[in-house]
């Protein structure tokens, strides 16, 4: 996952690629026939749905219809009449209930990411099929020691979860910390892509987008384009920001601004990590906290080359989450606040490097053109060993209470991001190379002809689920496997 210099994004624009390649979020970035976005608005958040004493029942519509996008009117997928969805506020040991109700033309149903909750049943089952008209009562309950931080809420319904994401069904779910951090406040961010034509309709990918996975013409902040929000110096805000994309990676800069890192996915530092800058594949989130200083500084994606189909150049076929500019911007003005006090130590999750293992076990992701049958709806097919995703064969079966180690080899030339359902994985090597700290996701990038090693408790809940490639695309066309915990 290497980023993309500005030079090069001037010389793919000489070599009238850069559209295709790059993408964006404003007059400057877009084709004609393509909406152009009102930006500059004022920063809005989603609708924000809390537990109370232990339990939190909502009900999701899923519908296409009129929505505010952009600044814009227009025709796109939303849960409850919005994009992105509401926002849903849990504390560990709780109980959420979602009804979904699907006034889609298309069955889909609910993926509940990152949270550690039982897949069987009514619970983070993707094998669910909610078809037109129906509804389904999902029924989740977090452990008591439930890890805090920020998930999102999705659609799984193979093959349709790429155009049902891009096309605007995600939010996000917020596990709160047993005790508050110090700060001044919190915002959730949550960052997509969409391609509407002039007429604010969702444009279908070509063929080469599916088979590179796709990426939109309008990058997003909750939906908004470029939006504007404030703060005094010296406050202390906390960002929960969801890569929501269906495929573009994002490498996010405030420059300016004092940027601490509490984590990645579900994992947490014992002590936040000063940045400047976090990459976030699709379908990472980050925890991130910003003290403001006086003056004007903007949000900014900058690109990320994460490998294309034919090897070609720096381009390598055209895969290239390019610079986006501006996302959002921020400005610090007015008195100045007292300092907050600091962040306390944070609890850390057990060291698997020191586990007794129950197994090994090497994945190897494959992408091919051409070969017949089975390839996916790009013209290319995607496997984990040499076998596309079929939800009647189970491809590993794990026992319960045990760790284990997976290697997911990638000897394909794009980078792939790693997804395991339920059980977050420790990265303890990349590229053969020891990880000296514990850094624990639920979606980890391993990169084009290289391997990442992970080790996995499988703690507490039996079922079927599933792990795949999260370029959404890659997924619904095969990259996608079962697992069955025992």
């Amino acid at each position: 996952m290497r980023p993309i210099s500005r030079r090069l994004a001037l010389q793919l624009g000489g070599l009238g690629l850069l559209s295709a390649a790059v993408g964006g979020a404003g007059v400057t970035w877009t084709r004609d026939g393509l909406l152009v976005p009102r930006a500059g608005e004022q920063l809005a958040e989603p609708e924000t749905m809390r537990s109370e004493d232990g339990l939190l029942r909502v009900r999701l519509a899923a519908a296409e219809g009129a929505l505010t996008i952009g600044g814009r009117r227009a025709n796109a997928y939303g849960y409850n009449g919005t994009l992105p969805g509401p926002t849903l506020r849990l504390r560990p040991g709780d109980r959420l209930q979602v009804e979904l109700v699907n006034r889609l033309e298309s069955p889909t149903n609910l993926h509940v990411h990152g949270l550690r909750v039982s897949p069987a049943d009514n619970g983070d089952n993707v094998f669910v099929s909610v078809q037109p008209g129906q509804t389904f009562a999902y029924d989740y309950r977090l452990p008591e020691d439930h890890p805090p931080g920020v998930y999102w809420y999705h659609p799984h319904r193979h093959p349709l979860v790429a155009d049902q994401v891009f096309g605007g069904l995600y939010g996000a779910i917020v596990v709160e910390d047993p005790d508050e951090l110090p700060v001044s406040r919190e915002r959730v961010l949550v960052v997509s892509d969409i391609t509407l034509d002039a007429a604010g309709r969702v444009r279908p990918p070509s063929r080469t987008a599916r088979m590179m996975g796709r990426e939109g013409e309008l990058v997003l902040v909750n939906g908004q384009a470029r939006p504007m929000f404030t703060a005094r110096p010296g406050e202390r805000e906390r960002w929960r920001i969801v890569n929501a994309c269906a495929a573009r990676y994002v490498r996010l800069r405030l420059d300016g601004q004092q940027l601490d890192l509490l984590g990645i996915d579900s994992g947490r530092y014992a002590e936040p990590r000063r940045v400047e800058e976090i990459v976030l594949a699709t379908g990472n989130r980050a925890d991130l906290l910003v003290t403001a200083t006086e003056g004007t500084s903007t949000l900014e994606a900058l690109g990320v080359d994460r490998g294309g189909m034919f090897g070609i150049g720096g381009l390598r076929g055209g895969s290239v989450s390019g610079d986006v500019g501006p996302l959002a911007t921020l400005r610090v003005t007015g008195a100045a606040v007292p300092e907050l006090p600091a962040v306390p130590v944070l609890p850390q999750s057990p060291d698997l490097r020191a586990a007794e293992l129950a197994a090994h076990r090497r994945l190897v992701f494959g992408m091919g053109m051409g070969m017949g049958g089975g390839m996916g709806r790009g013209g290319a097919t995607f496997t984990i060993d040499g076998a596309q995703f079929d939800r009647d064969r189970v491809d590993q079966t794990v026992a319960l209470g045990t760790v284990e180690e997976w290697t997911m080899v990638n000897p394909t030339p794009m980078d792939h991001p790693f997804h395991l359902h339920v059980w977050p994985m420790q990265i303890v090597a990349e590229a053969g190379r020891a990880v000296n700290d514990v850094r624990r996701q639920d979606v980890v990038n391993v990169p084009a002809r290289s391997e990442v090693t992970v080790r996995i408790a499988f703690e507490e809940f039996a079922g079927r689920t599933v792990y795949h490639c999260h370029i959404l695309d890659h997924e619904d066309d095969g990259m996608m496997a079962v697992l069955e915990a025992r």
